[in-house]
């Protein structure tokens, strides 16, 4: 979920710590010292001094944390460099990218403690615990609410609603083939409108004036008309593929807080994500990574990673802050879909959905 990230990067002066900022200075890499666990990730795998320190403190290890770039990136490097890891555990694959992890042997098993407290429609690869799954997040269409306001116009509420003339041109989504959400929200067509089905939407939505951009940070930051970015960019496009968990960031990161959250979510375009953490095949750690994992889906580091990472937790019983119930809620019923079967026919969606929009 690199993308969805890109706030956490931003709030650095606001109070959010990244691990790699509280990296261990022990010797030797890839956490060939006993005393040094490393963790791969992405760009911004963020989190709570205090509690990276009481982990410290109970484990008696030291935490390193390599990063390298947007979860796809970090994906590909790991696996090329599964040999002779970088690292003990890698966080941050995410069901779009599961099965080619898995398929190219990243991980070994390991069954993590707490591990059954995980909540159901969570857990995957049960024969052999290769991963653990950390957290969740929904891929969802934001909509600006002053502009809806000002015009006296319901904001969209499904995939259905996105094709009607009256949402011409005001919607922005990222390149299925680059971006994260972009790849999520193309997956949430193919779960809606099938096989089949997928195509003749996009059509739709082409003729509808969907632009498409690179990534994330340019689609909210610089067309989003709600992002407080956007804001300043004078951009234009009221509607935005984002996160269910964007709205809740706009009052976070706002000086001084709103009452109310500027942007809103469309329910009815969600796709949910999942992100897992393993033990990577050939750890020089493992026993520190096997200790790390049960940290990384413990109630302190549960609770501690919505506001830093705009995520939900995936433990029974994990507590959600104030701002995530009020601002940001889960999708009730959002599209989901087997990592199997995105790894059946992801790169020939891509491959189509390209060559349908982009060209």
């Amino acid at each position: 979920m690199s993308t969805r990230k890109k706030f956490v990067a931003a709030a650095v002066g606001l109070g959010l710590v990244t691990l790699s900022a509280c990296g261990a200075s022990g010797s030797g890499s890839g956490g060939s010292d006993s005393k040094t666990v490393t963790l791969v990730s992405h760009d911004s795998f963020a989190y709570s001094k205090d509690v990276l320190k009481a982990f410290e403190k109970e484990s008696g290890y030291e935490v390193k944390v390599l990063k390298n770039g947007d979860a796809g990136q970090a994906v590909n490097t790991a696996i090329l460099t599964k040999d002779n890891p970088q690292g003990d555990v890698f966080f941050g694959v995410d069901n779009t990218l599961l099965s080619r992890a898995l398929d190219n042997g990243l991980f070994q098993s390991y069954e993590a403690e707490g591990s059954d407290l995980i909540k159901e429609e969570y857990r995957v690869d049960q024969d052999q615990h290769r991963v653990t799954p950390i957290d969740s997040g929904d891929i969802c269409v934001n909509y600006d609410k002053a502009y809806f306001s000002e015009r006296e116009l319901d904001p969209p509420q499904s995939f259905d609603d996105l094709v009607k003339p009256e949402y011409r041109n005001l919607l922005v989504t990222e390149n299925a083939s680059t971006s994260s959400p972009g790849l999520g929200f193309l997956l949430g067509t193919a779960a809606k409108y099938g096989d089949d089905g997928w195509q003749d939407y996009w059509k739709k939505l082409k003729a509808n004036g969907v632009k498409v951009v690179g990534g994330w940070e340019q689609a909210y930051n610089e067309e989003f008309s709600g992002s407080a970015g956007g804001k300043e960019a004078k951009a234009d496009r009221p509607l935005v593929v984002s996160y269910a968990s964007s709205p809740p960031a706009e009052v976070v990161f706002a000086d001084p807080r709103p009452k109310t959250a500027p942007t809103g979510v469309a329910a009815g375009t969600c796709f949910r994500q999942v992100e897992y953490a393993g033990l990577l095949s050939n750890a020089k750690n493992t026993e520190g990574g096997k200790e790390l994992i049960d940290f990384l889906v413990g109630k302190q580091f549960q609770e501690d990673m919505p506001l830093n990472m705009f995520v939900y937790p995936v433990r029974e019983g994990a507590q959600v802050p104030e701002e995530f119930t009020q601002y940001g809620p889960q999708a009730e019923d959002p599209e989901t879909m087997e990592p199997a079967k995105i790894a059946e026919n992801r790169d020939q969606w891509v491959k189509s959905w390209t060559s349908l929009v982009l060209k």
